[in-house]
């Protein structure tokens, strides 16, 4: 595939939100910032650091431009640059939302695929994200040590989240005054209507929101924002040129049609996944399992994403019609690709949600059933894989589930065989459907092209039967 030379480095201004752990208020204060941002009338490209699919949706809907992950395990180093530098193309500013707390990350032995190792690659400089309210003085002590934890990092600035009066933040400035050199860029006020709706996955995300509740993301967007000193944070920003990475050619002229579930029930995708596939020669078109009848006409192959078919399980359930356009589809020996929501869709049933003890019937291509537990699955996840869709090969991604396959046939096969990661059962993940189809929980990142080059082909073959 041709590929364009950049004539030099990106230099696009960078500032990475970092968090001192999870849950100080990382994705509000990213999310203000980018607004902030786009008020000002530039153009701001967002990233989220690691697997996520919820957090970039907030970020698209105040930017207006697609979010993208960054995430050194499942992309490598060069994937990482490659898409920052592709993405930043037209960009006024890069707003980067870090994952976890910003040295967390595959262990504790350094700072592989942690928002700290995706700073050092993009030679960004962090803003700190630190919840003071249940600390004063004890909160410069914390912000001294992340500043001489890994001297690499450049922490510029720091962000006060939950500050409970001007007494609070009074203490806390006496306390950073001659021993922080990060200036403070934000005291933000302690506020209980300042809240995303979450559900047992994180965050709703944001497609899935009525325009109510969209409305209150950016009054909390702008709540947060007016006690930042934006025009601050966009002088601390770095534009050092990054190494030359291969810009993106055009897309070539379609060879297969492709068929993309996304509705309120399927929208966990990667962006760059989609771009993959257009690149290779995949035409895609959205549908929906819970609003439409049927597959849309003259496709090639089906794409299930990962998302929350438990939550309108009735309504998938009721939808007989797609049920059997998609059971038909595969029996014909259509390519069907599913992960997470995907695979739970395409197994017998859907139950335990919410405590609900009904079984609702999905379209059955996987003899097994999905059963909603309290009990989180969250790992990275390396396979073997050898099977339908992507061939023999080795695979990098993640899982992220609360549920469980059980019930599973004697005679079901795996095209997956785990090296990290629990997967499905007894180290296997990946159902195998009717020759050409599978079905994963684990969810996969197309920065290895030969993934999507593959699924391509293999719809392009089905195309010429």
């Amino acid at each position: 595939m041709k590929t364009i030379q950049p004539e030099a480095g990106v230099r696009v201004p960078r500032i990475i939100v970092a968090g001192v752990t999870s849950g100080v208020g990382k994705t509000t204060v990213s999310v203000a910032v980018m607004h902030a941002l786009y008020k000002k009338g530039l153009k701001v490209q967002p990233f989220k650091v690691g697997p996520d699919f919820i957090d970039p949706s907030y970020h698209t809907l105040v930017t207006d431009r697609q979010s993208r992950n960054l995430d050194v395990w499942m992309m490598g180093k060069k994937g990482v640059q490659e898409c920052f530098a592709n993405a930043c193309q037209g960009a006024d500013i890069a707003v980067i939302e870090g994952v976890m707390g910003l040295f967390d990350g595959m262990s504790g032995k350094d700072n592989f695929a942690s928002t700290a190792h995706v700073a050092s690659l993009l030679d960004a400089p962090v803003i700190l994200v630190v919840d003071a309210s249940k600390g004063a003085r004890s909160i410069a002590a914390i912000v001294l040590g992340f500043m001489h934890f890994d001297s690499k990092i450049k922490i510029a600035g720091i962000i006060l989240n939950n500050v409970a009066s001007e007494r609070h933040a009074g203490y806390i400035a006496e306390a950073f005054a001659g021993k922080i050199k990060a200036p403070i860029v934000g005291m933000i006020r302690r506020n209980s209507e300042i809240r995303m709706e979450e559900r047992h996955l994180g965050l709703v995300p944001a497609p899935e929101l009525h325009e109510t509740k969209k409305k209150m993301i950016l009054d909390a967007a702008k709540y947060v924002s007016d006690q930042i000193d934006i025009n601050r944070i966009i002088d601390l920003c770095s534009s050092s040129p990054l190494p030359d990475v291969p810009l993106q050619a055009k897309p070539p002229v379609s060879r297969a049609r492709i068929a993309v579930a996304l509705d309120e029930s399927f929208n966990f995708y990667y962006a760059d996944n989609l771009d993959a596939l257009r690149r290779h020669g995949a035409e895609l078109v959205f549908f929906s399992p819970v609003q439409e009848p049927r597959l849309p006409e003259n496709i090639q192959g089906i794409i299930l994403g990962g998302g929350f078919p438990e939550v309108l399980a009735d309504r998938l359930e009721k939808n007989k019609q797609m049920i059997k356009s998609v059971q038909k589809a595969v029996q014909d020996g259509m390519p069907i690709y599913g992960e997470c929501g995907g695979l739970m869709y395409l197994t017998r049933s859907i139950s335990g949600y919410k405590g609900e003890k009904k079984a609702r019937k999905m379209a059955g291509l996987i003899d097994a059933d999905t059963l909603m537990t309290s009990r989180l699955t969250l790992n990275y996840t390396e396979a073997d894989c050898d099977g339908p869709v992507f061939g023999k090969t080795r695979l990098r991604g993640h899982e992220f589930h609360y549920s469980a396959i059980e019930n599973v046939a004697g005679d079901c096969r795996f095209a997956y065989s785990m090296k990290k990661g629990k997967g499905v059962m007894d180290g296997k993940d990946g159902f195998i459907i009717s020759e050409s189809g599978l079905a994963a929980y684990m969810h996969l990142h197309f920065a290895d092209s030969k993934l999507p080059k593959r699924m391509v082909q293999v719809c392009t073959r089905y195309s010429r039967r």
